[in-house]
């Protein structure tokens, strides 16, 4: 008789329809020493209930969050550096020849030097290129190969239609 509630029990159970009364009593029947052979594989189960019941949680949570730095100080401290820095520059300069570095009295001296500059950036810029010039070949890989998928779309038409 007992062995019948029990496997009534166990079916409503697994279709979650048991009331925490009915599942107790399943526990009950699971801890004991004996249980029926047929309902062996339930024991582990339950047993593993009970067990789990009784496990606490030991470490030591943190209360305290950490400290957010506050990024409105930083620009506090933007606007206080701009500040002082236009309050303590140094007065305009008044003539141009001051910033004029680098200039020529001569044109032609000038013309010399810029032609001297652009062969150089001329020289380094045609170094990159024939660096690149492998690109070429590739590209007539590529056009081959797309010869090639026209030549298998052609036999693939002509051998379809045999």
């Amino acid at each position: 008789m007992v062995l019948n509630n029990i496997e009534k029990l166990l079916e409503k159970y697994e279709n979650g329809e048991t009331s925490l009364h009915e599942e107790q009593q399943l526990k009950n029947y699971f801890l004991q020493e004996t249980v029926a052979p047929h309902l062996e594989m339930y024991k582990p189960m339950f047993t593993y209930f009970q067990v789990n019941k009784q496990e606490q949680f030991t470490k030591d949570l943190p209360l305290k969050t950490k400290k957010v730095f506050n990024y409105k100080w930083i620009a506090v401290a933007a606007v206080a550096v701009l500040t002082l820095g236009y309050y303590f520059k140094e007065p305009a300069v008044s003539s141009y020849e001051e910033y004029a570095y680098g200039t020529y009295d001569n044109p032609e001296d000038a013309l010399n030097e810029v032609t001297k500059q652009l062969a150089m950036i001329s020289n380094h810029f045609n170094k990159g290129v024939s660096t690149v010039n492998y690109l070429d070949e590739v590209n007539k890989g590529t056009e081959t190969l797309g010869y090639l998928n026209e030549m298998e779309n052609a036999t693939s038409i002509i051998f379809k239609k045999q």
